[in-house]
């Protein structure tokens, strides 16, 4: 499932996302979501959000459970 919708994107869940430093590269990183920063409900690049480590980025994928 991809983090283009923020109804799929809840607290707690497993992610992939892209840092903006590495938005060139397009290298993901794992975690946890803590918090959904994009108020809308619809992103094309993916939903911002904050990782549980502090970590901020798009989401790229949502992880199974």
């Amino acid at each position: 499932m991809n983090g283009q919708n923020r109804t799929n994107i809840k607290p707690g869940l497993e992610v992939a996302i892209v840092l903006k430093a590495d938005q060139r590269t397009g290298k993901l990183t794992n975690g946890i979501v803590k918090d959904i920063l994009t108020k809308s409900s619809f992103h094309p690049h993916g939903i911002k959000v904050r990782l549980t480590d502090g970590q901020v980025g798009r989401v790229k994928e949502i992880r199974p459970t």
